[in-house]
């Protein structure tokens, strides 16, 4: 796995490598995006491993390049409880996210023998790997080159196993025949994170 940190935006050659799928995650100063919290960090892992870390411009937002890869249709977006980050990276960097996949989602909708969806659950299943999440709780806003190692492995392993658990769990959903139902969840989270910023955080379908 190799690390990359930038600061503000990727550059067009790094836009320009990504191909099919990239997997991503964000970073930020607590939960409540956008009334108090604030967009901190930017993770982005490509299908080779290679890993980008992201600080962005802290007054303005402004990456053309990386806004250009979030709405390029072509690329499929791969993240975990996309809820969130789609709706921080939305709202900061005043783009439009197309073609996603949430991990979160469909373990919901498949992973049905348990109610763990976490993403060190999915990890330990389909990876054998053990994510270490001591680091959560880190003040991701101070500068990126003040991150310890310990920090960037974290955010790092939000991203880097990502595109082997959409793999198994696109597997599961075609042969359960769930597919279609969670592109339909994915189609609604557009509405889902809508709500979200209007205040609405509750389940409004519920009685």
């Amino acid at each position: 796995m190799k690390i990359t940190k930038i600061k503000e935006d990727i550059n067009s050659e790094i836009a320009n490598s990504f191909e099919n799928s990239i997997a991503i995650d964000t970073e930020a100063t607590g939960l409540q995006i956008p009334e108090r919290d604030k967009l901190s960090l930017i993770q982005i892992c490509d299908e080779k491993s290679n890993v980008y870390i992201i600080q962005p411009n802290k007054n303005n937002y402004k990456a053309p390049n990386l806004v250009s890869v979030l709405e390029n249709e072509k690329i499929l977006k791969i993240g975990h409880f996309l809820r969130f980050d789609k709706s921080s990276l939305e709202f900061f960097l005043k783009c439009k996210i197309r073609n996603i996949f949430d991990t979160k989602i469909a373990s919901k909708i498949v992973r049905t023998y348990t109610d763990a969806h976490g993403l060190k659950n999915l990890v330990q299943e389909f990876c054998n790997k053990s994510l270490d999440k001591r680091q959560g709780s880190s003040d991701w806003n101070k500068d990126i080159n003040d991150l310890s190692n310990k920090q960037l492995e974290y955010a790092a392993g939000d991203v880097i196993y990502l595109h082997k658990i959409k793999f198994e769990l696109e597997k599961m959903l075609i042969r359960e025949k769930r597919l279609d139902i969670f592109k339909k969840c994915l189609e609604f989270l557009d509405t889902r994170v809508e709500l979200d910023q209007k205040g609405f955080k509750e389940d409004i379908f519920e009685h």
